[in-house]
């Protein structure tokens, strides 16, 4: 999501590092990179240029040009700007009548269809009993997909085979909500290829008879501009109470998100970041800038492992942790509820630093299937096996090896794993989210790194013996490093 983005800004901010004391000038080369990024974005040129001038205003002072380390200020500056550039937004759903109507429009293709299948989902896990209903009249399969959705969701689906009128289907939609004990209605509108009169005329009329609480476009992040232009003209006729921005995950560029808020004055309320029904995102201006800055997003991380992890289960696995009682099965436990097409990449893209980096290599399908693999070694134990690994011998090892499709060594392999995890999982109990980041650390240069390894570090060779001349430039780098941790120490008392 919005690699050129970010590798464009973070590029950027790399270049005032280790300038010590800033010029005006080099720190104009600075922001001018950022700039550049900006528009390599597809950001608006006039969402660029008031922007930029905000962030000069700010980095040209004494105060940064001045500070033993300006790129960090820098940094501070570029987020803020962003974070009141993208918001602000209200994350709640606003569910406050006895049945809450939300109307979804927007071009077709644009996913809105799903997005409301996905929006439902959402509404579900904060306590609402949605229905759908199918005011689509000009797509086919419309009627059928929004269908299929219900029964994935078990949730009524209104709609109506032979009607003519969508503003009718709508109305009888939200009048049949109680006797569903719906307390939301969710109307999936008719899209077109492009904005029409029709098109206009149609939501209109939907809008002033059935009067829905909000209104949400659903607009294709991956357009670019368009994105913007569609926002734009949904808006003045409609009066939109935000825009769901689908389809980012496979968006490099992330312009459209940056540009629809200042353009169009429209905050971006939700943002879907693949096509399986949970991926939906409450948007938050201030995480998305931790994204962006490479500066990692951590109540979105929170909420994403809220999402996976059973509250109760949870709760037990600590007790469970406590007592020393970390075994096989609860190993396996958490590396099934990590298994989730594409949720390894996001969590580490929210982590920021080198783990994102790591998430831009990774590949979904080898994580996932090694996932698989090793909770298919442990499916092949015995109970007795899975609550104490000292007992499996040559003979025993042979048989999970042949039980589970896998080589004999691959069953040391997790063993290894597991026995290494064990006393670090559980020091984990009782302890504060601190101290869990740094045992998170430990599992991912050891046992976590190497999922279905061998669970040891390896040294990487470079590929080539270092210099005299880089030796001492590493050793000066180093130094440097260390005076100014030194400094910040010092600064801290």
């Amino acid at each position: 999501m919005f690699e050129r983005l970010q590798d464009g800004i973070q590029s950027a901010v790399k270049t005032l590092r280790g300038k010590g004391r800033l010029s005006e000038a080099n720190m104009s080369d600075g922001l001018k990179l950022v700039e550049q990024s900006l528009l390599d974005a597809d950001v608006s040129y006039s969402v660029v240029q008031d922007f930029m001038g905000k962030v000069q205003a700010k980095a040209m002072g004494e105060e940064v040009l001045l500070a033993l380390d300006p790129s960090e200020h820098v940094i501070g500056i570029v987020r803020d700007e962003l974070i009141d550039l993208l918001g602000p937004v209200d994350e709640s759903l606003n569910l406050n009548q006895p049945v809450n109507v939300l109307m979804l429009c927007g071009l077709q293709g644009s996913g809105k269809t799903t997005t409301c299948g996905k929006l439902a989902k959402t509404i579900m896990a904060a306590g609402g009993k949605p229905m759908l209903v199918a005011a689509d009249l000009q797509r086919a399969a419309a009627m059928s997909q929004l269908h299929v959705l219900g029964e994935q969701l078990d949730i009524p689906v209104f709609s109506d085979p032979d009607a003519t009128d969508p503003v009718e289907v709508c109305r009888q939609g939200v009048a049949q909500a109680r006797e569903h004990d719906a307390n939301v209605v969710i109307l999936d509108t008719a899209g077109r290829l492009a904005i029409d009169q029709e098109l206009m005329d149609e939501l209109v009329r939907i809008d002033n008879r059935v009067q829905p609480h909000q209104v949400y476009l659903v607009v294709d992040g991956m357009t670019g501009q368009d994105a913007v232009n569609s926002a734009k003209a949904f808006n003045e006729a409609l009066e939109l109470d935000g825009v769901v921005m689908t389809k980012l995950d496979g968006d490099a560029r992330g312009g459209a998100l940056l540009s629809v808020k200042h353009v169009t004055g429209v905050p971006v309320k939700f943002i879907g970041t693949g096509e399986h029904l949970d991926a939906l995102e409450a948007f938050r201006p201030e995480g998305m800038a931790g994204r962006i800055l490479g500066l990692g997003d951590v109540l979105g991380l929170v909420d994403m492992a809220r999402q996976v992890v059973d509250e109760k289960a949870q709760q037990e696995l600590e007790a469970k942790l406590s007592r020393g009682e970390f075994t096989l099965d609860d190993f396996k436990d958490q590396l099934a509820s990590m298994a989730k097409p594409g949720l390894m990449k996001k969590m580490l893209g929210m982590m920021g630093g080198p783990m994102a980096d790591l998430n831009k290599v990774m590949d979904d399908d080898d994580t996932e299937s090694s996932v698989l693999r090793t909770v298919g070694i442990i499916n092949s134990m015995t109970l007795k096996e899975r609550r104490n690994t000292k007992l499996i011998d040559p003979s025993r090892r042979n048989r999970i090896a042949q039980g589970a499709g896998v080589q004999p060594q691959e069953v040391n392999q997790l063993v290894k794993q597991y026995q290494q995890m064990k006393p670090v999982m559980e020091g984990m109990a009782g302890k504060g989210m601190r101290e869990r980041m740094s045992t998170i650390r430990e599992l991912q240069e050891g046992a976590l790194g190497d999922p279905g390894g061998t669970g040891q570090k390896t040294k990487r060779s470079t590929g080539k013996r270092l210099s005299a001349s880089e030796k001492r430039k590493n050793r000066k780098q180093r130094e440097k490093e260390l005076r100014k941790m030194r400094r910040q120490q010092k600064s801290k008392k």
